[in-house]
């Protein structure tokens, strides 16, 4: 302690000098990640995207793009995490795992959270009904204009703001945490109709059996289009570059494909759309 206080300006630079040491030294997680051949990635569970099979194995187009693009910058064990959609970005910040691959769309506000890739696939929406869509619904102003509908919307995702935007009263949007509690809603007559994209709502509808049915002739604004991509902390952008090089040079090869092939997805589903130009909308 005396000779702290002696040589006060020598101790402060050895304090400094210390700092800047850890600093320079730290880890960053791409490197982590190369060092120790494994990633943790976030889940859903909402089927094509992510999701988790009877036997436990966890699939989906955004996991298999995962393990691919992850295994071309040498790390070859990808952890699923499953999370609640709304607790996917959170759980992020939060380091309870290392990447989203959930599906998720890139949106301005989303981009000044989380750091994306560009986008892997394009999509737009519909809606899930009763079989024979007794209630005429083609489009969210069918939903606005009819005091007794009620739509179902899975917790955090962008259809609940393009259903408020819409004129769509808040009282009349059930918040929900999964697909299959849309699903369920949609079943059971809790809800007139469950909004989420096509692949998904089409994947509902075999699921559901003859009880409903996923509408063919949705209109909607074309600025809805979602473009999903995988996400990462914004301290990780040296992650998020490595990964985002090898995804541009793989996506659109047969390879790709095929991969997303047994999950609905073709080349109708290539984007040339970049998070810059997302971003900037």
């Amino acid at each position: 302690m005396k000779s702290f206080i002696k040589f006060p300006f020598l101790a402060l630079l050895s304090v400094a000098a210390l700092t800047l040491g850890t600093s320079a030294s730290a880890e960053t997680t791409l490197e982590r990640v190369q060092r120790t051949g494994e990633i943790r990635i976030a889940y859903a569970n909402e089927a094509p995207f992510a999701y988790t099979l009877a036997d436990g194995k966890v699939t989906g187009e955004s996991p298999e793009i995962a393990k691919i693009i992850f295994a071309k910058i040498g790390v070859k064990t990808v952890k699923p995490v499953l999370v609640e959609w709304g607790a996917l970005i959170p759980g992020l910040m939060a380091g309870r795992f290392d990447v989203i691959a959930a599906g998720m769309y890139v949106t301005p506000e989303r981009t000044k959270q989380v750091l994306f890739t560009d986008p892997h696939y394009q999509l737009a929406d519909t809606l899930l009904v009763a079989r024979g869509n007794p209630g005429k619904l083609r489009s969210y102003a069918d939903i606005a204009g009819n005091d007794k509908i009620r739509l179902a919307v899975m917790a955090g995702t962008s259809q609940y703001a393009y259903a408020v935007a819409a004129g769509v009263p808040e009282s009349r949007i059930m918040q929900v945490p999964t697909t299959t509690a849309q699903l369920q809603a949609v079943r059971t007559r809790r809800a007139d109709a469950a909004v989420g994209t096509a692949l998904t709502m089409k994947a509902l509808a075999v699921k559901g059996g003859k009880r409903v049915q996923a509408i063919t002739d949705f209109t909607d604004d074309p600025s809805h289009i979602g473009y999903g991509a995988l996400a990462f902390r914004y301290e990780d952008q040296t992650l998020r570059d490595a990964v985002n090089t090898a995804l541009q040079q793989w996506l659109g090869s047969p390879e790709h494909l095929a991969t997303v092939a047994p999950f609905g997805f073709d080349k109708s589903n290539l984007t040339k759309k970049t998070v810059a130009d997302i971003a900037a909308q």
